[in-house]
């Protein structure tokens, strides 16, 4: 299946939804052309959505021949107005757009094909997930509407004849009521796909491309001690064997234990060349006097690079550097078409004048892709089903100015979230825990005295992939009893309070 990308935030969702249904998906950009969608022989071709308008001048498009080539086509909110827009229906913009859970009327169910068989039930529409200001208010010749919406009069439409169906709404979102029902019925009703996509072929093709890339190459990897960039060594290390040499840069800003448990999995258990240089005065020199978020997230990706680059100067001039980067590295750091979210230090926080060639045989992955591929590669589950954290550290968790006397604080603090989140047998249930220290201080009473110290947020939330995420409903006695120890046990912490902001409009990190 073949993705056609105008710039969605959920376009590589949709890529996923689809494995998850056993079918290999790829992503294009939509100016790939019509010879460069054909060349990857796809069952089905969907189109994504796009914060574009489809009228705007410069708006994306794909080639209008894509809907001629006989391959079955689905177009998911800009895609389906732009599908609209280029076979003669019309887009407007509506009177009032719509954002989140809306019911969906199915009126004609056939209009296209499978897709909504049997959708129509007594209980009444189905909840549905619009995000869209503009809207199909007329259908192309030979299309029939199949359902409407509040804010959008043709909600689904579709022409059976020429396997070319458009949805106003988002099916690869969990908030739509049998999206993934949808979907499936595409692939497999409309487009006879089979299910034999596995996480066995991602390893086999992952190896494949890192050989062709590195051939006899030195190469390094970026080790965090994290999910994401042990996967990516685990599996450049299975393409290359001791060709890789990992390196392991101590910050300052880790999680309490870090070096210990790279050291451990590594060093001893995977028996790979590791190097761990301790660099916490160079990341601290560089954010001092920094506040703003940007600023620092681009500040510790060029002393990452340059501290790699010395590296493989000693080791045998290796040109290649394996990173972790996930797709929602990619899309929040923003692409042609996206929004820039926040520049992720792998990714927007990358300096220009770079020495070695990137390797990021995980850029295409969500992380429930990353944990399978991981158990596969026989990582320890400690590894496999530790909290994403972010590559810029604590940095990112400490909103002002970071210094190691914050830094230490901060861990303590997070340290003990964690600890709680476990004992609680909720640390595999939620996506992420942990703490944010404010640079700010604030009054308090300690041993009837007064104090004036730091506060402490407590950040905890669940999600399928971190596009979106809803903050957690941590019971009230884990809660109080963080509370308690990071007061009593943190010096410097006279308060704690708890984010209750789910994404978006939030982001899961505060920086």
């Amino acid at each position: 299946m073949v993705v056609v990308d105008f710039g969605a935030q959920y376009a590589q969702l949709i890529a996923r939804r689809i494995r998850q249904a056993r079918v290999y998906s790829a992503i294009v950009r939509h100016d790939a052309g019509v010879e460069a969608i054909l060349a990857l022989e796809p069952k089905g071709i969907v189109l994504s959505g796009g914060p574009a308008s489809v009228y705007a001048e410069s708006a994306p498009a794909v080639d209008p021949a894509v809907y001629e080539l006989g391959v079955p086509v689905l177009g998911i909110c800009y895609g389906a107005q732009l599908m609209a827009s280029q076979l003669g229906g019309t887009v407007a913009r509506t009177a009032q757009g719509e954002y989140g859970r809306t019911p969906l009327e199915v009126t004609d169910p056939g209009a296209v094909g499978s897709l909504l068989a049997d959708w129509p039930t007594a209980s009444g529409p189905v909840g549905v997930w619009m995000s869209h200001a503009d809207a199909v208010t007329e259908v192309p010749e030979g299309f029939a509407v199949a359902g409407s919406a509040p804010g959008a009069p043709v909600a689904a439409f579709g022409d059976s004849a020429r396997r070319l169906y458009g949805v106003q709404f988002h099916p690869e979102v969990a908030h739509t009521e049998r999206g993934q029902e949808l979907l499936e019925r595409f692939l497999f009703d409309v487009c006879g796909a089979l299910p034999t996509w596995t996480h066995t072929n991602i390893i086999e093709q992952g190896v494949a491309e890192v050989r062709a890339q590195v051939g006899s190459g030195r190469v390094l990897c970026a080790l965090s001690g994290g999910v994401d960039s042990a996967v990516a060594a685990a599996l450049v290390h299975r393409a290359v064997g001791d060709q890789l040499t990992c390196v392991f840069v101590d910050t300052g800003l880790m999680r309490a234990g870090e070096g210990e448990q790279v050291e451990e999995t590594f060093r001893r258990q995977f028996q790979v060349d590791l190097v761990h240089v301790k660099a916490a005065d160079r990341f601290f020199g560089v954010l001092e006097g920094v506040t703003d978020p940007e600023v620092k997230r681009k500040a510790i990706g060029e002393t990452f690079i340059r501290i790699f680059e010395e590296v493989a100067r000693d080791v045998d001039s290796a040109r290649f550097l394996v990173q972790g980067t996930l797709y929602p590295d990619v899309v929040e750091s923003g692409t042609a078409d996206a929004a820039n979210i926040k520049s992720h230090h792998n990714v927007g926080g990358l300096p220009e004048d770079m020495d070695l060639d990137l390797v990021e045989p995980l850029r295409l992955l969500f992380k429930d892709e990353v944990r399978a591929v991981g158990q596969e590669l026989g990582l320890p589950e400690e590894i496999v089903w530790r909290q994403p954290f972010p590559g810029p550290g604590l940095a990112v968790r400490i909103v002002g100015e970071v210094t190691p006397e914050r830094a230490a604080v901060l861990r303590a603090a997070d340290a003990i979230v964690l600890d709680e989140v476990r004992r609680a047998g909720l640390y595999q249930e939620l996506w992420q825990s942990f703490a944010v220290l404010l640079a700010v201080r604030t009054v308090g009473v300690m041993g009837d005295g007064r104090t004036y110290a730091h506060p402490i947020v407590i950040r905890a939330v669940t999600s399928d992939d971190a596009m979106t995420a809803d903050w957690a409903r941590l019971p009230y006695e884990l809660v109080e009893r963080i509370s308690s120890r990071i007061v009593n046990e943190v010096e410097g912490v006279n308060r704690v309070a708890l984010d209750v902001t789910s994404k978006p409009p939030g982001t899961i990190e505060w920086e």
